[in-house]
């Protein structure tokens, strides 16, 4: 039976537009690494994509690499180990930690990684559980799209130009927008998510808002 969390969060993004169930070995696997009401959701709901692809629940060892090459040097790999438990159809990678749960965002399309310093903290169980069903509940559509240069939303639009995303791509934008490329609709393309995002942290290290945030002290507490 789903939460209300997790029902206001289909309110919100409709029943899954593809699934595919968790593998029992990978419900072992994470068990005692993420939190538990996120394995309860992958047994439940299955690893799905939502919004015909605008949000996508993930299996984490697809994104291993990725979000090792992004944290590193940032002081974050530090304090925790995290690992990738959805994304968006642009590359925003949602990150959830062993100890911290879900705090930290990777928006590799904007060379940025952000967290919130109360939420860089070993939390109980109870409270890793809640930061899940916090996540879920306050996801929406429109935070999760992309705008255009004239504040339009870029993501149906995409859809309908270049076609629907299967489950390893992304919509990435060509040049990149660190490297100067601006945000238009005629620029995006259907990339491989690894390879673009990977190249991607190539070209610059990323923007860390982390406003009032003390790395070390951290590190220490």
């Amino acid at each position: 039976m789903r939460d209300e969390g997790f029902k206001y969060f289909i309110s919100n993004f409709g029943e899954a537009t593809k699934s595919s169930p968790v593998p029992a070995a990978s419900l072992e696997k994470w068990r005692g690494k993420l939190p538990d009401k996120l394995l309860k959701y992958w047994e439940q709901e299955g690893w799905c994509e939502y919004a015909n692809g605008l949000f996508c629940t993930v299996d984490p060892d697809d994104y291993e690499d990725l979000v090792d090459e992004w944290l590193a040097d940032t002081g974050l790999d530090e304090i925790d180990a995290f690992h990738v438990i959805a994304r968006t159809a642009f590359g925003d990678l949602y990150v959830c930690g062993e100890m911290t749960g879900c705090s930290v965002t990777i928006s590799c399309a904007l060379n940025m990684v952000s967290a919130l310093e109360n939420e860089l903290k070993e939390k109980t169980k109870e409270d890793q559980d809640f930061s899940v069903r916090f996540f879920f509940s306050y996801s929406e559509p429109a935070q999760l799209d992309m705008e255009d240069e004239d504040g339009e939303p870029l993501f149906e639009r995409v859809r309908a130009r270049l076609g629907a995303l299967e489950p390893d791509e992304i919509y990435g934008f060509e040049p990149a927008i660190v490297l100067g490329g601006k945000f238009l609709l005629e620029n995006l393309a259907k990339v491989n998510a690894n390879v673009h995002l990977t190249i991607l942290r190539q070209f610059a290290e990323p923007e860390l808002p982390l406003a009032g945030i003390d790395i070390d002290k951290l590190l220490d507490s």
